[in-house]
């Protein structure tokens, strides 16, 4: 009776996310965060320095969004839930998003909007380059999400293509890592770190034992 609990509890949970109305939940979920800043944005409640707290708060949620895409795979095969599939390709949009707005406030409340003046700093301060670097590699993701992107390119050159998320979240975690370097506060990137660490770990770890499994199958037979 235990063997079969987890498998049992996971078909059980897999039936309850199962319902068209839960996408719409999980979307709505993704958008509290960008609500709760303009309702405090309009209420005026975002501390001293509002153009601060929506810079760093939408590029905290683009973080946060990035780690929560790069789970879904982990805890779809662990938990035996094949319904988060269903929500990859949104919460990975839904990252972006929040990477735009983040790119949009920066340029917006640093920068006024002057395209020289973006070019320049991008330029001039690494760890600006590095996000600017994460946002590109985060629009051509997004740009390539939708199935005619996957038909047109291949089913393996658009995986291979997507393994830059990977990539993505490096050079997110050192744009946290050297913005927050000023002030000598990095008990958040630690987490955040932790949590990619551990997710791609998983994932090279899955990719060694299959690849354990399928070598002794793959030799030919001694004549």
């Amino acid at each position: 009776m235990a063997a079969g609990a987890g498998p049992a509890a996971g078909s059980a949970l897999n039936r309850l996310l199962m319902p068209a109305a839960v996408k719409p939940l999980v979307f709505g979920l993704c958008l509290l965060p960008f609500a709760g800043l303009l309702y405090g944005a309009w209420a005026d409640a975002l501390g001293p320095n509002p153009a601060e707290h929506l810079i760093r708060a939408t590029g905290d949620w683009t973080l946060r969004l990035l780690c929560v895409a790069l789970a879904v795979t982990p805890l779809r095969v662990m938990a035996r839930l094949p319904v988060l599939a269903r929500w990859r390709r949104m919460l990975g949009l839904f990252a972006f998003f929040y990477a735009v707005l983040h790119l949009l406030c920066y340029a917006w409340f640093d920068m006024g909007f002057v395209l020289g003046d973006i070019a320049a700093d991008i330029a001039k301060r690494p760890f600006i380059l590095v996000g600017f670097a994460a946002f590109v590699g985060l629009a051509l993701l997004a740009a390539t999400s939708f199935n005619r992107a996957v038909r047109a390119l291949g089913g393996r050159r658009w995986q291979a293509l997507h393994r830059l998320v990977y990539v993505i979240a490096g050079l997110a975690l050192l744009h946290f890592f050297w913005m927050r370097a000023g002030k000598q506060d990095f008990g958040e990137v630690a987490v955040y770190a932790a949590i990619v660490a551990l997710l791609l770990g998983w994932r090279l770890w899955r990719r060694l034992t299959k690849k354990r499994r399928s070598g002794p199958a793959a030799r030919p037979a001694a004549s």
